[in-house]
């Protein structure tokens, strides 16, 4: 008798044990919090929280576009407006396009960038932003318009030198340069994230050191970012280039835009670059990071092909009765110092699709006669210039994210596969890159440099933009011949909280303007 009271109390000292133990597990001690309805719940996952970490089973719960829980999820005990089974399916944060194109009062879906996982996308770029002194009414109309994905703004320095009427002057005035700063300044206090530059084109091109100098402390007083499309990416200006913007970088973070070394062959190319990098980063208490595309040509206006005194402010009609055979030499040089006609692909009517040399032997004359008829303003295209070895290299250092610098309407691939090629080519194929990696390449390190403190990581308190998919089905079907093709195996792509992409369709467009 006296065993079995024992025994009768240790078994009611057990359940009592357990009872605790069900009444004050995790969950339950968040929804006592938290309380019991919730707008989205994606279980039986594989979360991939962004961090680099290795998965762990479990699930995301979600209240209007915040994240608010992640690990076992009891539904008997709650109430969910959708559900989600991601099925052993992997859930990772939306991606963040650092170096994208587009307009979104114009194509406001962005289905290109949704398709691919790309949920938040970075405007404004190589020097290039609306011609507004005032950015905050444009902010507000594209909220109003609602585009598909997050906008995270930058101001162009190009921009500022149009508002402030220097333009092309190689130097601006006193006042001119008052003026870029005050509208920088002003840009940056509406919510844009930093500056950036393009420094191969006009009226980019024309800006000195001091210039160049005095804006980057307008961003560094912001805690800003300088994203640069630097003045030469040729294998042998690149050095000087990058150091042009580490010397900016003394007074703010500073990115390297699709990092690229043209005509560059081999890894230990990539090296020298990447060490330039680490160097600059090690003596500085700012950041120095790049990102790329994972593409080997480039894209952009025929008129990076042609000299500076063909171009803007210089009037072209009368460069070409007074300088033609200089120029038809220069062009020459030029193209074929970029691997010959053959590798530039054009990508705007009424030549799309077909290569320089393709137009040549069709008009029958040398192709530096046809760019002279075309002009600097007259195309756009695509330049297979750079080397796979290198940038598979440039792309596994670990301060290297990944961008698309493409566009809905863009004739380049990249704009429709890049993110999904990162995950088809780099993770599956060559395991180049692990999944976690890849992951957080695309997440939490565009995030932590753009300054976006609530997105990137699949974390309590986070926005709710999150992927599922399998990575075995993710695919970049676009190709150079057809490059509107969207991007196959993202199956849920979830901004704000809201379903944006299933099934190869877009459903809702739940982006917004981001403010830093």
């Amino acid at each position: 008798m006296h065993i079995q009271r024992h025994l009768f109390f240790f078994l009611l000292f057990i359940l009592l044990l357990a009872g605790a133990c069900r009444q004050f597990s995790p969950f339950q001690s968040f929804i006592s919090e938290n309380g019991t309805n919730y707008s989205l719940l994606i279980r039986n996952g594989l979360i991939l929280d962004g961090s680099g970490a290795p998965p762990r089973a479990g699930d995301v719960l979600v209240r209007g576009d915040t994240i608010l829980y992640t690990g076992e999820v009891d539904t008997s005990l709650i109430s969910v407006e959708q559900t989600i089974d991601a099925g052993g399916r992997y859930i990772s944060p939306g991606f963040i396009d650092t170096h994208a194109h587009g307009d979104p009062l114009e194509t406001p879906a962005f289905e290109n960038f949704l398709a691919m996982g790309a949920t938040t996308i970075c405007l404004g770029q190589d020097g290039e932003s609306p011609l507004l002194e005032d950015i905050r009414n444009w902010m507000q109309q594209v909220d109003s318009v609602g585009p598909g994905v997050n906008i995270a703004m930058f101001v162009g320095h190009g921009a500022l030198r149009e508002l402030s009427g220097t333009a092309y002057k190689p130097e601006p005035t006193p006042p001119e340069m008052a003026r870029m700063e005050q509208l920088l300044n002003d840009a940056l206090d509406a919510g844009c994230f930093g500056l950036t530059t393009g420094l191969e084109y006009t009226p980019g091109l024309y800006a000195g050191e001091e210039e160049l100098l005095a804006l980057a402390r307008v961003v560094g007083r912001h805690n800003g970012l300088i994203m640069s499309h630097v003045r030469n990416e040729d294998n042998d200006a690149i050095e000087a280039s990058l150091r042009e913007l580490l010397r900016q970088g003394q007074y703010c973070n500073v990115q390297v835009s699709h990092l690229k070394v043209v005509f560059g062959k081999g890894k230990e190319r990539a090296e020298d670059i990447l060490a330039l990098l680490e160097e600059a980063r090690s003596n500085s208490r700012f950041s120095v990071t790049a990102d790329l595309y994972p593409y080997t040509a480039s894209y952009t206006g025929i008129g990076i092909v042609f000299p500076q005194w063909a171009k803007p402010p210089n009037d072209y009609e009368k460069v070409k009765r007074e300088r033609r055979e200089e120029l038809l030499d220069f062009l020459r040089r030029k193209v074929m110092a970029r691997n010959g006609p053959e590798a530039t692909l054009f990508g705007t009517k009424p030549y799309a699709g077909k290569t320089l040399a393709q137009l040549s032997a069709e008009q029958g004359r040398p192709f530096e006669e046809v760019l002279l008829d075309i002009g600097p303003a007259g195309a756009s295209g695509a330049y297979f210039v750079m080397d796979e070895a290198l940038q598979a290299r440039l792309l596994a250092d670990a301060h290297v994210m990944v961008c698309s610098d493409g566009s809905p309407t863009m004739h380049h691939p990249r704009g429709y596969g890049s993110f999904a090629r990162i995950i088809e080519t780099y993770v599956q194929k060559e395991q180049l890159l692990s999944l976690p990696e890849a992951v957080r390449k695309m997440t939490s390190l565009p995030a932590q440099t753009l300054g976006l403190a609530d997105r990137g990581l699949i974390k309590p308190g986070y926005r709710a933009d999150l992927l599922v998919f399998d990575p075995e089905n993710v695919k970049a079907t676009a190709t150079f011949p057809d490059p509107h093709r969207l991007a196959e195996g993202m199956e849920w792509v979830v901004v704000n909280g809201r379903v944006a992409f299933r099934g190869g369709q877009a459903k809702t467009r739940n982006g917004r303007v981001l403010r830093k």
